[in-house]
Formats: C-alpha cells, sequence, structure tokens
C-alpha cells in the first residue's frame, strides 16, 4: 500500500483573495522584461500556478489547449526568472516581471508582440 502524496501548499489567503477570475479560475497574466519594460508574451495562471511561481522564482502558467502546467524554458531552455509579480487594480490581471533567456515567444521571436497592424490615425480634437 502506497502512502498518500500531501497536497501541494495552497496560495496564500490574501493574496487569493486579491483575484478576480474569469468561469475558468483563471487570470490574465501580461509578462514584461524587468529592466526594459519590453512585453514578451501573456499567459494565463490559475491559483497553483501563480503559487508555484512566487514559491519557485520559475513562471509557471496553466495552459489551456493541453490543460497542464508549464515552466516557461523547461523543454525550450528560454527560461523566465521572475523578479517580481504585480496585480492589477481590479484584480483580474497580473504582471509579471521576468528576465527573460533567449526567446519569449514559441516561433522564436523575441517577444510574441513582434507583429504590428495598420493603425487607424485620429486626429485630436
Amino acid at each position: 500500500m502506497s502512502a498518500r502524496k500531501p497536497s501541494p501548499p495552497a496560495l496564500a489567503p490574501e493574496v487569493a483573495a486579491l483575484l478576480r477570475r474569469d468561469p475558468a479560475g483563471l487570470v490574465a497574466a501580461v509578462v514584461q522584461q524587468h529592466d526594459t519594460r519590453e512585453v514578451l508574451m501573456l499567459a494565463w495562471m490559475d491559483d497553483e500556478a501563480l503559487h508555484r511561481t512566487l514559491t519557485s522564482g520559475r513562471a509557471t502558467y496553466w495552459s489551456r489547449s493541453r490543460e497542464e502546467y508549464w515552466v516557461k524554458g523547461e523543454t525550450s531552455g528560454h527560461r523566465q526568472w521572475v523578479r517580481d509579480v504585480r496585480v492589477d487594480c481590479d484584480g483580474d490581471a497580473l504582471l509579471v516581471l521576468v528576465d527573460q533567456e533567449g526567446a519569449a515567444c514559441h516561433t522564436g521571436e523575441r517577444s510574441c508582440f513582434h507583429r504590428g497592424l495598420p493603425a487607424v490615425q485620429g486626429a485630436a480634437s
């Protein structure tokens, strides 16, 4: 008979209380290079992913398509070392400030936001 694994510690209640999750229990995580403020990517976190991120110093996300946790750079080597995590005023988004090693985007680009769109030029009134 094998012993039951203990559950990992939960996200601190005072942190969990700050979050406003979507119906799937997720919060958007905007990831930014800590020193240049370059926006690198958008990912999703649930309480467990945020707990892992805060306690390990490695950015951990929830994959909606694969339905599993993933640590950024675990397979690619393009790691994200967490410098700070902030919650927005509404509690429905996180800002994860990281030190990015290599490309943040799965396409090999430094940022997932490397494609520009034509903008409508507005006039100030």
